[in-house]
């Protein structure tokens, strides 16, 4: 699926962008330097703003190097709808403090096709394989 991501953009920010032509992930950059302390987490006013191919979401995801190498994550949904301004809420899960300067990649949006399902309330569901076993209950 293709289609056009239009971004308006706000003073300091930057567009999203693929380091590569087929990474799934556009990064996301913080406009302004940010501190995040040991444990803590911080909401990230990016000036991006987005709108969506119609029937897309968009998937903010963690940044395998800062995930693997830093414990930083961050995670968000975007709905095709929204056009407000991308916030980014990073947690560090490391006792250590970590540095961003402005221009920094902080995460990166990923769009995927998405179903818009009726909701219908039953007394009862089909159960599958598993039916209503719970989670690790196939084994390790």
């Amino acid at each position: 699926m293709s289609g056009e991501l239009r971004v308006a953009l706000g003073p300091c920010a930057h567009a999203p962008e693929r380091m590569h032509a087929t990474d799934a992930g556009a990064d996301i950059r913080t406009p302004l330097p940010i501190d995040l302390g040991p444990w803590e987490s911080a909401t990230v006013h990016t000036g991006v703003r987005v709108q969506l191919p119609p029937g897309t979401v968009g998937m903010l995801k963690s940044r395998s190097g800062l995930n693997l190498s830093h414990d930083i994550i961050s995670e968000g949904v975007i709905d095709e709808g929204y056009t407000g301004e991308i916030l980014v809420r990073l947690h560090n899960l490391r006792g250590l403090p970590y540095h961003f300067d402005a221009g920094d990649r902080i995460t990166q949006l990923v769009v995927l096709p998405v179903l818009y399902p009726t909701v219908t309330v039953v007394d009862a569901v089909e159960g599958g394989e598993r039916g209503d076993a719970g989670h690790g209950s196939t084994g390790r």
